[in-house]
């Protein structure tokens, strides 16, 4: 499993129909292939919205700018690796047990992979995130032959 501080990119703005298509086009003309995309409506605020990206590399950075984004106050972890059941639990415990408290969690498994970003609220906090990550330990490999 890989753990590693990301620089998330964000827009806020008001909440209208097209607002993630009109704020990923100029990036997708830019050639930015975005590993992170996240849309969402503020709950208290229902009339406001925000869109964070990940990466943004130099030569897309002035068409992000153009667009509206900035890069997020945010530290951000992206762990990444071989999914299995209950590793989302896992990391979680890991966190909770560190004394750490996430601002977000957005995950996900593809074809037997694990990929997730995680919000927190200082680099302090990302640095402690990351340790307590990385002391997961693997699943036990499975012996050959058997299911």
């Amino acid at each position: 499993m890989t753990v590693k501080n990301v620089q998330l990119w964000i827009l806020h703005g008001t909440d209208r129909k097209g607002l993630l298509a009109d704020t990923l086009e100029p990036l997708a003309a830019a050639g930015a292939n975005l590993r992170v995309v996240m849309g969402y409506r503020y709950p208290a605020e229902l009339d406001r919205a925000a869109v964070e990206v990940f990466p943004i590399e130099p030569a897309a950075e002035a068409a992000a700018r153009k667009a509206g984004f900035q890069p997020s106050d945010t530290p951000c972890l992206l762990v990444e690796g071989d999914d299995r059941k209950g590793l989302g639990a896992e990391i979680s415990r890991a966190l909770a047990n560190a004394g750490i408290n996430m601002g977000f969690l957005v995950a996900e498994t593809i074809g037997g992979k694990f990929s997730a970003a995680i919000g927190l609220a200082t680099g302090q906090d990302a640095t402690a995130a990351a340790k307590a990550i990385e002391s997961i330990r693997p699943a036990p490999a499975k012996a050959k032959g058997k299911k």
